[in-house]
């Protein structure tokens, strides 16, 4: 495999999580507290973005296979968890 190949399985990689992470950091605003958030959209969108693909490396570690729905159910839940953490939604 090339440079160019590994270089396209990794953006295949963790393209779920970037897409969940900008969804996520896009919708801020409106989902959540009534507050001003304390963090800005780039900070939140990159911290979401690591905790996507931390959530997806595990998967892989855990199953030994990349694309498992169970994975992609958890890169949901742990992604949406940070967001409410990061905007407060507990104080809502």
């Amino acid at each position: 495999m090339g440079p160019l190949d590994v270089f396209n399985h990794l953006l295949n990689f963790v393209a779920p999580a970037a897409a969940v992470a900008l969804l996520l950091a896009l919708s801020g605003r409106f989902i959540g507290s009534r507050t001003p958030l304390p963090l800005s959209g780039g900070f939140r969108l990159a911290i979401v973005f690591t905790v996507g693909v931390a959530t997806l490396a595990a998967g892989l570690v855990v199953w030994g296979r990349d694309g498992r729905m169970l994975t992609y159910a958890a890169l949901v839940v742990a992604c949406a968890t940070c967001q409410w953490v990061l905007v407060r939604g507990w104080k809502a």
